[in-house]
């Protein structure tokens, strides 16, 4: 996996070089951009000796004679390239660039490219961070997704005392790895996930599906095996390749889901049921292709309900649904977590031509018996990582509530 190292001109750009060797130490390959300002306090030289990889200093390559296309447009490569943008230190200039859209410098410019996940660490004097400034370009940047890491209190470089210092690198790395679905916290667990659409047969060249790509369960399974579980995925036709290491089993119908499902259910200790199976099949399935005809009827009867039939075997599992709504979403999402007996449902809007269906990157609602999270537009490999933070919050709170009785 591939980071951006955002450096920004304040006198915390030092310890920039202590993030670089941690996250080569989580055998994560870094490329640092620096603003003007950063190579006052640091030389470009020392971040391209610890990464390896060539420091961005410049929008244009100036470096280079003469400056050439590629570098112009070199933004648009390193933001497609990479996993995540992570700057620290961020200096209040940088982060009142990223609130506001401007892109004067590379980094800034890379900011707005990327649709990678964004951490910020600030690291700031006091009154700049306390300044309604710094604080509304703060909240702006959560708004639209952002991780913010808060910076710490204590003795800053100014001489003054309050918040405002880096945070410790092991706190930016960490939150770092988790947004990228690195940690371990779900060892042991071992996850059941479907994806995709189902298909079912009118004829021999004719079926019945939904309008599923599968990227969301893929990246379920991607993001559940990188936090240390075992995957169990179990997909309908897609052109997805499943995860390396993840345990699949291609299906194609709701019978043959529904059948592949409960006979690894005892295995699994979380069930997430993220694929979009068709609802209705054609009554009778025609053993030859069907000629084609003014007008015909075709009689349909429903398709097994895989999530009601996990809620009526009530186990230990944690199980996990998905609503796809077009209207009326989260009342419809909370009829079905109630009716299925789940622990929690997503919730999302397809009606969206920008997110949702065949693309990569939804907005959605997480929903449980005692909490709602919105989870803003981002990529689906994040939002299947901010599923699976709740997945393991519910674990905890059952754990929790059997130490109490």
């Amino acid at each position: 996996m591939k980071i951006a190292l955002g450096v920004t001109g304040g006198i915390a750009a030092y310890k920039a070089a202590e993030i670089v060797r941690l996250l080569q130490d989580r055998n994560l390959r870094v490329q640092v951009i620096m603003t003007a300002a950063a190579q006052e306090f640091v030389r470009p030289l020392t971040f391209a000796a610890l990464s390896g990889e060539k420091v961005i200093t410049d929008m244009f390559g100036a470096e280079a004679e003469p400056p050439n296309v590629e570098s112009a447009i070199e933004h648009i490569a390193v933001a497609e390239s990479i996993d995540a943008l992570l700057v620290a230190p961020a200096t209040a200039d940088v982060i009142a660039k990223f609130a506001h859209g401007l892109a004067n410098d590379f980094l800034s410019t890379l900011f707005l490219a990327t649709r990678a996940p964004v951490i910020v660490a600030p690291a700031m004097n006091v009154n700049m961070w306390e300044n309604a400034a710094t604080k509304a370009n703060i909240e702006i940047l959560r708004q639209r997704g952002v991780h913010i890491v808060e910076p710490d209190s204590g003795y800053l470089a100014c001489g003054m005392v309050g918040a405002g210092r880096l945070a410790a690198n092991e706190t930016i790395v960490n939150t770092l790895m988790q947004l990228l679905g690195a940690g371990h916290d779900l060892a042991g667990e071992t996850v059941l996930i479907t994806a995709g659409p189902t298909r079912e047969k009118i004829d021999p060249v004719r079926y019945i599906s939904n309008r599923s790509s599968g990227k969301m369960g893929y990246a379920l399974a991607e993001a559940a095996q990188r936090r240390g579980a075992r995957v169990i995925l179990v997909s309908g036709p897609t052109s997805l390749e499943p995860p390396t290491g993840v345990e699949f089993f291609r299906v194609e119908t709701a019978t043959e889901m529904l059948h592949t499902v409960m006979a690894h259910r005892s295995e699994a200790t979380v069930i997430i049921k993220a694929a979009a199976v068709a609802d209705y099949k054609p009554k009778n399935e025609l053993p030859q292709k069907m000629k084609r005809h003014a007008a015909f009827a075709l009689e349909l009867e429903p398709t097994e309900d895989i999530a009601a039939e996990l809620g009526r075997q009530s186990g230990p599992q944690i199980v996990v649904g998905f609503a796809a709504e077009t209207e009326n979403v989260l009342e419809n999402a909370r009829k079905k977590l109630i009716s299925k007996s789940l622990d929690a449902i997503v919730a999302n809007d397809v009606s969206q031509v920008d997110k949702g269906f065949d693309v990569d990157r939804n907005a959605v609602t997480i929903i449980t018996p005692n909490e709602v999270v919105d989870v803003p537009v981002a990529s689906k490999f994040e939002i299947a990582n901010r599923i699976l933070d709740e997945i393991h919050k519910i674990r905890l709170q059952r754990g929790a509530a059997v130490k109490t009785k």
